[in-house]
């Protein structure tokens, strides 16, 4: 279960906010029943790039085997 302020791993592509799945992010807000969430997304300088609101299956929590990558973000 992600609980607010923790790390969270987009599991889907969102094209019209050019964010892929595997872009972590961390959950600002929980709706109820933790149907839905707020992701804020950020470059790794600390600028906040957007703050989503996704469904509960378009995310999962992170994970000791998980690996940063980076890409750099297109316009």
């Amino acid at each position: 279960m992600i609980q607010e302020h923790e790390r969270a791993v987009l599991l889907v592509d969102l094209p019209k906010h050019n964010l892929k799945a595997g872009d972590v992010g961390v959950v600002v807000h929980i709706y109820p029943d933790r149907a839905a969430y707020e992701l804020e997304l950020f470059a790794l300088d600390g600028h906040t790039l957007d703050v989503v609101t996704i469904e509960a299956h378009q995310v999962r929590p992170v994970s000791h085997r998980d690996m940063l990558h980076v890409r750099e973000l297109t316009t």
